[in-house]
């Protein structure tokens, strides 16, 4: 898509972080923009733009959103997915219904709010789909195993959709972001399980995560690639700040250069034999 005519919007999470920054920046860049939000009384007023209740768990809620968006502004160009939450904690330690909500609001969330606006978009002959993923999703990231899953599926939903729908006009893109400083990560819930053997590994990783959580990316500079992808010339990915790096590296580097480093940067042991191991009876 090129720059030029105003489009009408809906971003999903537009409460704060990274929801919150985008929403204004393609508000005061004249777009109309309507911002999803589970409280829309007791959220501050978007400059420019419109609140719209919306809770991405719920199917009725996410189709009703829609539908007043679509009755009040006369159709949707823009879906930005960008609600989520966080989970830390090791796999072993997550219990299942944990992982069952995380899947339900960071993929199932974004397949409710797709299913909801797709009948519209192709009624219209065209239509935009940006998905907020995450550098998590092309990486692994240990102690944040199951959010990272949620992060990969997102990849292969965005992926395999932009093939389903290209044919109507409609096409998706993938935004890969780096740590980016929101409360994500401050008010991310924690494994409900303790497991003794995972504490040290767990407290260094925890502590690399907190480090480039407080020194990584504005949600400003998200919002501006945001902005290029429904601005500028198509591309289903873009990675922002080092993910730009990381993307290129984890694609060309063979596991055995680039495995050692990753465990290196999340202070994990140099190798496995090395590792802590829960003795059985």
């Amino acid at each position: 898509m090129t720059n030029g005519p105003r489009r009408v919007v809906l971003i999903t999470g537009a409460s704060s972080g990274i929801g919150r920054a985008t929403a204004e920046l393609l508000a005061a860049r004249g777009h109309r923009v309507f911002g999803g939000v589970r409280a829309p009384a007791t959220t501050r007023p978007l400059a420019g733009g419109e609140l719209v209740p919306l809770d991405v768990r719920d199917e009725a809620s996410a189709r009703a959103c829609v539908e007043e968006v679509r009755s009040s502004a006369g159709q949707i160009d823009v879906l930005i997915n960008n609600a989520g939450v966080n989970l830390v904690g090791a796999v072993e330690e997550t219990g299942i219904g944990q992982a069952q909500a995380l899947f339900d609001t960071n993929v199932i969330g974004i397949l409710r709010m797709m299913q909801a606006v797709l009948p519209h978009m192709r009624r219209q002959g065209g239509g935009l789909i940006v998905n907020i993923g995450s550098i998590l999703g092309l990486i692994p990231a240990p102690f944040m195993g199951v959010y990272a899953s949620t992060k990969h599926a997102v990849e292969g939903l965005s992926e395999s959709l932009d093939h389903e729908v290209r044919a109507f006009g409609i096409r998706v893109v993938l935004i890969e972001p780096h740590y980016t400083r929101t409360n994500l990560d401050a008010s991310a819930a924690q494994a409900e399980s303790r497991i003794d053997v995972y504490a040290p590994q767990r407290q260094r990783t925890a502590a690399v995560i907190t480090r480039e959580t407080n020194t990584g990316l504005e949600p400003k500079r998200v919002a501006e690639e945001v902005l290029r992808a429904i601005e500028g010339r198509y591309r289903m990915r873009r990675p922002v700040g080092q993910a730009v790096l990381l993307s290129w590296l984890r694609r060309l580097l063979p596991a055995r250069l680039f495995e050692p480093s990753l465990r290196k940067a999340y202070g994990l042991d140099a190798s496995s034999e090395g590792a802590a191991r829960e003795d059985h009876p």
